[in-house]
């Protein structure tokens, strides 16, 4: 923190504040001999040159306060209360929390700028949305129950939670994307932002699409083919969250699908690579059905009451399983994951990865979680050929059915 005051200009000058790269490490190394008397015996010294330290950078500012032209900014003297208290801390024996802390004051003092400009771009929606999230995560989460309730110890609370936290936040990140990228800049960025949300609502709003503009139905196709690419990572991503030994199991399935896809994705891009973009109308590149969606949930960027759904729909599913598994066996779940893979792939997901919890359903909830692709690639083929345009259906077909051999082959690979 001395260095970063003494580098950007704090400790010299006209305006110069009190402390640089010396005085910061002197003062974290009284904070620590303080923390070592506090340990060693001598808890009243320890206090007392603890609390005597903290007043010399309250003196600072003051004295400095007190000067003809002083700017009224006190994070140096305030940062160096911080390194005393750091340095306490660390001489209680707690290093890797002072460690840890030291560095992201230093990551806050040294990208003022960045911060400073993030927030004035930040309009009022962005900061209400974060703080609604703060309160979700850090006030509802902690006070939830833990434990497993109702039949089959189905119903989790703080599980439940966890998956409105995840998809609000990924919403909150789609927000912050559109905002910053936009979507007019092609079907393809459209179609992997869509992905991150719902691969089947961009397959059905980008088939609609294709009836009203014939002549988009390559590109359109192309944002399918991305919104089902990304759909592979996005549960990897999950499954590392909640269970990573389901995510390891299911890598090497969706492994080879994801970069069949991205290989598609790349071909065509590179084809396109000389086509003037002014060659399409901006108005046209993006499906009214996704501009419409956009505009609602540019007004929350949470999408909380989605998220709440996702839940619900999560509980359900979790029900099901367990009675399926209870009943039938490891095969009733195999056969739930195909239908539940029609439906929603992330219910799916989740389910998957709460049974796997138990080290021995691990193989059988990543073998339920490829079958769930497999069947959720085959609705979006049926879906793009009942509702898309004739241009558009083979070029959509093609692909997924490319996607979906990828997978297939994945599964025979792991499957015992």
């Amino acid at each position: 923190m001395g260095t970063e005051r003494e580098r950007s200009g704090h400790a010299t000058g006209p305006d110069a504040r009190f402390a640089g790269l010396r005085t910061f490490g002197v003062l974290g190394a009284i904070g620590g001999f303080a923390g070592w008397f506090y340990l060693d015996g001598a808890a009243l010294g320890g206090v007392v040159l603890f609390a005597a330290t903290l007043l010399f950078p309250i003196a600072a500012y003051v004295t400095a306060m007190r000067r003809p032209g002083s700017t009224a900014d006190g994070t140096t003297e305030v940062a160096a209360m911080f390194v005393i208290a750091l340095g306490f801390t660390a001489g209680l024996g707690h290093v890797g929390i002072a460690s840890g802390a030291a560095v992201l004051v230093v990551v806050l003092l040294a990208e003022k700028s960045v911060l400073h400009r993030a927030l004035h771009d930040a309009d009022s929606l962005e900061v209400r949305a974060a703080v609604q999230f703060a309160v979700l995560a850090l006030v509802v989460l902690p006070v939830l129950p833990e434990g497993a309730y109702g039949p089959y110890g189905a119903f989790q609370p703080r599980t439940l939670w966890i998956v409105v936290l995840l998809f609000s936040g990924m919403n909150f990140i789609g927000y912050l994307a559109r905002r910053k990228i936009g979507e007019t800049r092609g079907l393809v960025l459209t179609g992997l932002l869509g992905g991150l949300v719902s691969s089947t609502a961009v397959a059905l709003n980008f088939s609609r699409r294709s009836r009203d503009n014939p002549t988009l139905a390559q590109p359109l196709a192309l944002g399918v083919i991305a919104a089902c690419t990304m759909l592979l990572p996005r549960i990897i991503v999950v499954c590392t969250v909640l269970r990573p030994a389901v995510a390891i199991a299911a890598l090497p399935m969706l492994t080879l699908p994801f970069v069949v896809g991205a290989l598609i994705i790349a071909r065509a891009l590179w084809q396109a690579r000389h086509v003037p973009s002014s060659n399409v109308p901006s108005s046209n590149i993006l499906p009214s059905t996704v501009d419409a969606t956009t505009a609602a949930s540019l007004q929350n960027p949470l999408a909380l009451a989605s998220s709440l759904q996702m839940a619900a729909a999560f509980q359900i599913v979790l029900f099901v399983i367990a009675f399926m598994q209870q009943r039938v066996g490891n095969t009733g779940v195999l056969m739930s994951a195909t239908l539940l893979g029609l439906t929603d792939m992330d219910a799916l997901t989740f389910s998957m990865a709460r049974l796997g919890n138990d080290p021995q359903m691990t193989l059988v909830a990543a073998q339920a979680i490829g079958i769930g692709v497999l069947s959720n690639t085959a609705l979006k083929i049926g879906v793009s050929i009942g509702f898309g345009a004739s241009g558009y259906r083979w070029r959509v077909a093609l692909g997924l059915l490319a996607l979906a051999a990828a997978s297939g082959i994945g599964l025979w690979f792991v499957w015992p």
